[in-house]
């Protein structure tokens, strides 16, 4: 790492994230006494809102490239989608506009400040085809079989109590709905957050088959991030094998300009 006084982003963001670690209280907190691991992973912290700069940083079109993700999730107008952890609405604004004015979409969050946010972020630009739906650690509120898709991007690591979650979120798919699971991978060293934050492919599958849930599908395009898509155990879409991830032949080089992973926990 290079030393902040070289890189002014670089320093303003390592102070940042100590302030996140050492003088922010978390706003929800944890419903009763939730693992601390769940199937021998270490649950993360949810990220506050104090954070939400982060989430749209001007580096992270470089570093995510989120425009490949909303291509692979395959939205059609008219469906009915749900952004589940959505922060200040970095993906559910451009989910409004893959599922047009015919669409719903739910943007789900446990800190009513995040969801204030996106509510300016989308009155700025015009956008009134969101509804926003604060949560709890334990229940989303989602409607029965409703949904189309259920977007998880860098937040099931953080929720605190994934098998209830996984429950509501099994309930709210339509017969061929899916579920797409972003993930930071665990696998590759290069990817510069920190351990709790990411997820190996493996433990993914792990988690979401002991919830009835099967594969139907993955997307190895991103940076940095796994894509998974699941399905409900009863869905007619067919189950698929899971293709391994592998540092062999990737063609993403590093690239943290401007990018901390954020100390949340110690």
């Amino acid at each position: 790492m290079h030393s902040p006084l070289m890189h002014p982003r670089l320093f303003c963001a390592i102070v940042f994230a100590i302030g996140l670690s050492v003088g922010a209280p978390v706003i929800a907190q944890p419903v009763g006494n939730p693992p601390a691991e769940y199937l021998g992973r270490r649950i993360a912290v949810t990220m506050h809102y104090f954070g939400a700069p982060w989430l749209v940083r001007e580096s992270r079109d470089r570093e995510e490239e989120p425009a490949k993700l909303l291509a692979a999730l395959q939205i059609q107008p008219g469906q009915s989608v749900c952004d589940l952890g959505c922060g200040n609405g970095f993906y559910t604004l451009e989910l409004a506009k893959l599922a047009g004015p015919r669409g719903e979409v739910l943007a789900v969050d446990i800190q009513p400040e995040m969801l204030e946010l996106l509510r300016q972020r989308a009155e700025a630009r015009g956008v009134n085809t969101i509804q926003t739906m604060l949560g709890t650690e334990n229940d989303p509120g989602l409607p029965t079989g409703a949904l189309d898709l259920v977007l998880l991007v860098d937040v099931y690591h953080e929720m605190s109590r994934p098998v209830e979650m996984l429950a509501a979120m099994h309930a709210s798919l339509k017969p061929t709905g899916r579920i797409a699971l972003v993930e930071f991978r665990a696998e590759d060293p290069t990817v510069p957050i920190k351990p709790l934050h990411k997820m190996t492919q493996q433990q993914c599958l792990k988690e979401f088959e002991a919830n009835r849930f099967k594969l139907v599908g993955q997307f190895d395009e991103l940076p940095w991030q796994h894509v998974l898509f699941f399905a409900r155990d009863d869905s007619p879409l067919p189950a698929t094998s899971l293709k391994p991830w592998s540092a062999k032949g990737s063609a993403f080089p590093l690239r943290a300009t401007g990018t901390i992973p954020l100390d949340r926990e110690e």
